[in-house]
């Protein structure tokens, strides 16, 4: 006899931040996977396109407006989410964006701001989503953690601090979630090519440039594609019941060193 039933083979999903990056191809691949696939951020015309494209290739998709900053508008977007689809099997919280600038020198409505978006957004969703979850004794938790989370890099503004506290968060869920039949993971990804903090301007961007050299974090010049952290998401909620991973972080593979020719051997 199995430990546990397995899960559904459709398994609706909720995804915050899906209007790009991570979670634009988070949410073609959970579709391809033959799983309906609710698409939340504040952009909504974008998100209304990338649902419209998964339905014309077959998939099931659902666009509605998501601030996850507002309690209401958490809770109306996994209403109508749920109202379409049924019960929510699996979150990806990846709402976020990213203000470069010193810790101290950064606007503290600002700095909160970030805050707000990062770390209580994701515990809007859990607060949310994980009392039915819990009923059901089964559903995966995905955050949406970061390298910056125990690796700080300078001038990131809130994003460091956010990232750290989303991740202890989830660690802490992880442990007060034990036997409830619901996992808690954390997809933590290495630099990655998303919208995130592109719209910065070259005054801002070269100081920081700068300022990872100066402290070792810019080894090489690849990032991460959106579709490489989206992999690692669906392996982590692909896991067969019973089998719980954790934390799984992606980092960009370096280039690779040029080979020996034969004129550089040196001869004897």
């Amino acid at each position: 006899m199995p430990r546990f039933e397995p899960n559904p083979v459709r398994r609706p999903a909720l995804i915050s931040g899906a209007s790009s990056g991570i979670g634009t191809a988070t949410a073609y691949a959970l579709a391809e996977l033959g799983h309906p696939v609710a698409l939340g951020a504040r952009r909504v015309t974008e998100c209304e396109a990338i649902a419209e494209k998964i339905r014309s290739n077959g998939g099931e998709a659902f666009a509605h407006f998501l601030d996850v900053t507002d309690g209401d508008s958490v809770d109306g977007f996994v209403s109508a989410a749920e109202a379409v689809h049924g019960p929510t099997e699996m979150v990806v919280s990846g709402a976020g964006d990213l203000e470069f600038g010193a810790a101290d020198e950064m606007d503290p409505e600002a700095f909160s701001r970030q805050i707000q978006v990062h770390l209580v957004g994701a515990q809007r969703l859990a607060h949310r989503v994980l009392p039915g979850m819990r009923q059901r004794q089964r559903g995966d938790f995905v955050l949406i953690g970061s390298d910056c989370a125990e690796r700080q890099r300078p001038l990131m503004g809130a994003y460091d601090a956010a990232k750290a506290g989303l991740e202890a968060m989830g660690r802490q869920m992880r442990m007060e979630l034990e036997g409830t039949g619901i996992r808690a993971s954390i997809v933590r990804p290495g630099p990655t090519l998303t919208g995130m903090g592109m719209d910065t301007t070259p005054e801002i961007i070269g100081p920081v440039g700068e300022s990872w050299s100066k402290w070792g974090f810019a080894r090489h010049g690849y990032f991460l594609r959106a579709s490489d952290i989206a992999n690692a998401i669906v392996a982590v909620v692909s896991a067969p019941r019973g089998a719980h991973i954790v934390l799984v972080e992606v980092q960009p593979e370096a280039p690779l060193d040029k080979l020996p020719t034969a004129n550089s051997q040196e001869t004897t």
